[in-house]
């Protein structure tokens, strides 16, 4: 008995950081993505953030902009937070960076719920029905996504999950271009 209650407890919890609209593809070396590196990232859409204003990837033109897909419902984002928030948005949010959460398919009360919980200061995102998701990665496929966009509007890195040596290598990334722009 308890190992079936310990089977369906991590069923759960795997299926948790998936689109609840049924089960994720096969992610393959695509990881889930329908955008690749090099790309012109998808740019038409509008970013309704949790404070009322809004702003666009257009509008963010010359900055190096940070997606991060993402869900209250997901404990890999939750493990993930700090690391954005501490290693990347405090030190270089006044460098010509910007940091912002996507927030799948959440109630505006919801999502702010859980920025304040996770304790994060950069801007957060609503996704409603994952349109913006779905411009980037299969809608079915898992969140805890960071998509890292150059100053031009291209696609530089994706991850997925939480690995410390893929966060270590984006950070050298984003650091990189940000010396360029300099």
């Amino acid at each position: 008995m308890l190992k079936k209650i310990l089977t369906l407890s991590l069923s759960v919890a795997c299926h948790s950081c998936f689109a609840q609209s049924g089960p994720p593809p096969a992610e393959g070396p695509d990881r889930g993505y329908i955008v690749k590196v090099g790309q012109e990232a998808p740019d038409n859409f509008i970013l309704k953030l949790t404070d009322g204003t809004t702003t666009s990837l257009k509008a963010l033109r010359g900055k190096v902009v940070v997606l991060q897909l993402t869900a209250s419902y997901c404990t890999v984002c939750r493990l993930k937070f700090p690391h954005l928030e501490h290693e990347l948005w405090l030190p270089l949010k006044d460098k010509n960076f910007m940091l912002i959460a996507l927030d799948r398919d959440e109630p505006l009360a919801k999502a702010i719920k859980f920025k304040k919980d996770i304790q994060i200061t950069y801007p957060m995102a609503l996704d409603p029905g994952a349109e913006i998701f779905g411009k980037f990665a299969y809608k079915q496929a898992g969140i805890a996504r960071d998509i890292v966009i150059d100053q031009n509007g291209r696609i530089v890195f994706l991850t997925r999950l939480f690995d410390q040596k893929e966060f270590e290598e984006m950070t050298l990334k984003i650091k990189s271009l940000l010396s360029k722009s300099l």
